[in-house]
């Protein structure tokens, strides 16, 4: 969102984006995940990294191949960091790390899962005290439970038990 004289004014892009999300969760993976590429073409890599992020993270739960998945993850840790220093991106990091994890669950790589969660951990001091932070935190929790960073260890049950969106 951006301000103009004192109001936020949404930002047409990620209004798009929220829309093509909109229609995956309605059960069109196929069409989100066109439209979203859509919109990656339109944006080209030098578009701001907020939306490049915002768009490879979304572009990575239409992806049913893990390693697409991580592909994508990684496209949105990447644009993240190249503006680490805003608030924003700040507030994605533990969501970020958190989707590797669970990428690198998938792909049978306990090890990378692992620092993955730990960094998730790390960067949840950015998060506020809200329902979006309560929910990530507990996720990560259960992640780190799952790998045995935590106090006990179980089985990864899939990505959508604990996928927040942001």
């Amino acid at each position: 969102m951006a301000e103009r004289q004192g109001q936020t004014v949404p930002d047409a892009l990620l209004t798009r984006i929220g829309q093509v999300v909109m229609l995956h969760h309605g059960g069109d993976r196929e069409e989100a995940r066109r439209r979203l590429l859509d919109l990656w073409t339109e944006l080209g890599e030098d578009g701001a990294p907020l939306h490049r992020c915002t768009l490879a993270h979304y572009l990575a739960d239409t992806h049913d191949d893990p390693s697409d998945e991580l592909a994508w993850d990684l496209r949105a840790l990447t644009a993240a960091e190249e503006h680490a220093g805003s608030v924003e991106m700040r507030a994605l990091y533990p969501s970020l790390h958190l989707n590797l994890a669970a990428d690198y669950v998938k792909l049978g790589r306990a090890e990378a899962a692992r620092t993955h969660v730990r960094r998730a951990r790390t960067a949840a001091v950015a998060l506020r005290e809200d329902s979006y932070g309560d929910g990530v935190r507990a996720a990560i929790s259960r992640m780190e439970l799952r790998l045995g960073e935590g106090e006990g260890e179980g089985e990864w049950e899939g990505r959508g038990e604990w996928e927040r969106e942001w």
